[in-house]
């Protein structure tokens, strides 16, 4: 089984829990609309899912808005892999909201990943790419 599916928009990170003065543990929102966001994209797109029970491999690749203040050359040279994504979020916090969103939903639980390859590339339309496969 394969399930791929394409999250338009900037990519973005997972985000620190952040505390209360009491000292209560909350996720930030902007965390919890963009998984909602994934989460929303994975129902519509399967929706008669049934979350896979073995080991699986999984792809994200995250592309990034070109800046519009860089020259047409640098805009060509980011297209063309010459210039390489060096932007926030981390590959890691971009993984780690992706795979924690599809939690239930994909998989049974993101422990199952045995497999993580994460790219970050330029692009015209910001979007993250998963795909997601039994091993």
């Amino acid at each position: 089984m394969r399930y791929e599916l394409t999250i338009f928009g900037q990519p973005t990170g997972k985000g620190r829990p952040r505390f209360t003065r009491l000292g209560h543990a909350y996720t930030p929102e902007k965390t919890k609309e963009y998984e909602n966001l994934v989460r929303g994209t994975f129902i519509s797109s399967y929706p008669k899912a049934i979350p896979l029970e073995d080991a699986v491999r999984a792809e994200v690749v995250a592309y990034y808005a070109i800046p519009t203040s860089y020259s047409k050359k640098k805009k060509q040279e980011c297209l063309y892999g010459h210039i390489q994504v060096q932007n926030k979020p981390d590959c890691d916090n971009i993984a780690k909201i992706i795979l924690d969103s599809l939690n239930g939903y994909a998989y049974i639980d993101d422990k199952q990943v045995v497999e993580l390859h994460v790219i970050k590339m330029w692009s015209h339309e910001p979007r993250v790419e998963v795909n997601i496969e039994e091993v």
